[in-house]
């Protein structure tokens, strides 16, 4: 066993304490309920930073069941029509999710698939630590290549080829590229937007990780 130290401040003074036992137990974050799982030091669950719900009056309508913030979703528009002009069709396929529905697709899944909580982690985000609670993360679609929808093959497809080079012009990021630190897995069509500073603020500890 190793000795910590331990200040505390103790009114004008300060007291040191020295306590006999294990470092790293004293360190190591406690585990998460319903969670075979702990917290990173830098907060992250099963490779997934925290996330906010974002604020009801925040968000706009883009069609019916789908919502985003209103800042990405007027960004998005125009990028939608950009696309449209170069002949590609962009589809929507998810937007803004809650977190009581982030809960449903990750546990109510996972015992459907008789899935661990580390192996549903890396297609689908806890409730709590999904980019798509904040409003600024939407998953696109190819409306001409509807298969490759939701899939590593979405790479191929004309839609992608025009995010990839143009999806930064309106402040829209892939979140999680092949051989992300984040060990998620590679989603093609999962892009966040990063075009204030709410959203950068919300996205620095992820874009910290990345560089």
């Amino acid at each position: 066993m190793g000795w910590l130290l331990l200040a505390c401040g103790l009114f004008s003074g300060t007291a040191i304490v020295l306590a006999r036992g294990p470092l790293r137990s004293v360190l190591t974050p406690p585990p998460v309920a319903g969670l075979n799982a702990r917290l990173s030091s830098d907060g992250r669950l099963l490779g997934h930073f925290p996330y906010p719900e974002v604020q009801t009056a925040k968000l706009t309508n883009l069609a019916p069941g789908q919502q985003l913030h209103r800042d990405a979703a007027q960004a998005l528009a125009a990028m939608h029509q950009a696309a449209a002009a170069d002949g590609v069709q962009l589809v929507v396929l998810s937007a803004f999710r809650s977190i009581a529905l982030q809960k449903q697709l990750f546990f109510d899944v996972m015992a459907e698939r008789n899935q661990s909580s580390r192996t549903r982690a890396r297609v689908s985000a806890p409730p709590g630590f999904s980019e798509h609670s904040t409003g600024f993360a939407v998953d696109l679609g190819d409306a001409r290549a509807p298969a490759a929808n939701l899939s590593p093959r979405f790479d191929q497809t004309a839609a992608y080829r025009w995010l990839a080079a143009n999806a930064a012009r309106f402040h829209f990021q892939l979140s999680f590229p092949q051989g992300n630190p984040q060990g998620v897995s590679y989603e093609p069509w999962h892009w966040r937007y990063e075009g204030s500073t709410e959203a950068l603020r919300l996205f620095e500890p992820a874009q910290r990780l990345a560089r």
